[in-house]
């Protein structure tokens, strides 16, 4: 058996969770492995609505394993609250033995945050957005060699090790100016971290290639997306972690070639969240439309997306990098009443017409190049069936597929999730 790989193609906020938890009862075994709780992986379903920052997607399906792998960072007060909440609504994954960690993961510490904040607010005008989550430091700690891991919770000298660690980000912040005072946080944090001992560790490169050797099938789940991968985003305004494929490998502890089917999901348009260049951006009444018709406002941090048609060299771009076999498209119901639709198809980049994203999109500016699309202008919310695509949508769905030289798998046409439509 392999690893099925499920990504985002743009820049985070496709819509991930809800693939996942469409897809998960054809797994065994559900692995997030990379990010943190920056991701926002909303899931509806039975009037119902749910926001996972840390948990993978498939924790609602009774009979599914969910792992937190050990390239995911960990805040334990934030996962301590999302178990809280989904015990409350009536979903108890630790009592049913559903969810565990892997020891390698990293704890995002209450100085982490206040090293993220602190760094952010020094940079000015040229922040990178972040979300203030401690996320960066932490995987700063983490290829500096002296994080905090899950597994030294249990080891008797935790408490020493974190006092150090702590010392160590209150020497930084000194540089900044005055430290905020995060007493209360601190305690909350340590008691987080006697919750999540109740929650079984487990060595996350044994138990998912002992999966795989048992025949049972594993599905790998992202967060963020493509363009913000820290090797091969937009840099600097990326995430800290690697969200393509290869970050699959590196954060569960499988081999390349245990990788089996590459689901890459993308909007029917784009979205970006904070600084950073967006070719296709739409800073007018039609992004404004598009933003309000997508519910356009970052599930984890409320702010508003900026938003865009879709990017044709950006997908393709992502499409390599990940080796994707399958697309997801979401949210083709947000351009239910546009007249027309555009697709950027190549950019002018410095008297140049391309059809790459160049090295240097931030420093120079490219120009996107569009192509007119008829609109479908009908509802698609409650299409359920192949045969009920408008001819529109079908025609736009066969260009995309040509461009991108991928077949498109599952269209999404709303939130829930039984608004979802196989295509082949």
């Amino acid at each position: 058996m392999q690893v099925d790989v499920l990504l985002g193609l743009q820049w985070g906020d496709e819509g991930k969770g809800k693939i996942v938890d469409v897809l998960c009862p054809q797994y065994d075994l559900i692995a997030r492995f990379q990010g943190g709780p920056n991701a926002g992986h909303t899931l509806e379903f039975d009037n119902k609505k749910f926001v996972l920052n840390t948990i993978p997607s498939g924790i609602f399906n009774p009979t599914i394993l969910n792992l937190i792998g050990n390239g995911v960072v960990i805040d334990p007060i934030i996962l301590k609250r999302e178990l809280d909440n989904l015990r409350a609504a009536g979903f108890d994954p630790v009592a049913n033995g559903k969810l565990v960690i892997a020891r390698k993961a990293h704890l995002i510490l209450p100085t982490h945050q206040l090293l993220d904040a602190a760094s952010e607010s020094k940079m000015g005008d040229g922040k990178i957005g972040s979300t203030l989550k401690g996320i960066g430091p932490t995987y700063m700690d983490k290829t500096g060699r002296n994080g905090l891991r899950v597994g030294d919770t249990t080891l008797p000298d935790f408490k020493e090790r974190y006092e150090k660690l702590k010392e160590k980000h209150l020497n930084i912040l000194s540089h900044y100016g005055e430290i905020p005072d995060f007493a209360e946080r601190e305690a909350t944090f340590l008691d987080a971290i006697e919750f999540i001992k109740t929650i079984p560790h487990v060595d996350s490169e044994h138990l998912v290639n002992q999966y795989l050797k048992d025949g049972k099938k594993v599905l790998a789940e992202g967060a963020q997306g493509t363009l913000l991968d820290i090797d091969f985003g937009s840099y600097p305004f990326v995430t800290s972690s690697n969200t393509t494929t290869a970050g699959a490998c590196t954060g569960l502890g499988i081999a390349p070639n245990k990788i089996g089917q590459v689901l890459g999901i993308f909007k029917a348009y784009c979205t970006r969240v904070g600084g950073g260049p967006f070719p296709t951006e739409l800073d007018n009444e039609v992004g404004e439309e598009l933003r309000k018709l997508g519910h356009e406002f970052g599930a984890t941090t409320g702010r508003a997306r900026r938003t865009g048609w879709i990017d044709i060299p950006a997908l393709k771009y992502a499409i390599m990098l990940n080796g994707v076999t399958e697309l997801v498209m979401m949210k083709a119901d947000v351009l239910d009443t546009f007249d027309k639709i555009y697709a950027c198809t190549h950019y002018k980049y410095n008297g140049e017409v391309i059809d790459y994203m160049p090295y240097d999109i931030i420093a120079i500016k490219p120009e996107p190049v569009y192509e007119e699309i008829q609109g479908w202008k009908q509802d698609l919310t409650g299409i359920r069936t192949t045969g009920e695509i408008p001819t529109a949508l079908a025609n736009y769905i066969d260009y995309l597929e040509k461009a991108l030289e991928v077949p498109i798998k599952y269209l999404s046409v709303g939130p829930d999730r039984i608004q979802t439509i196989e295509l082949k």
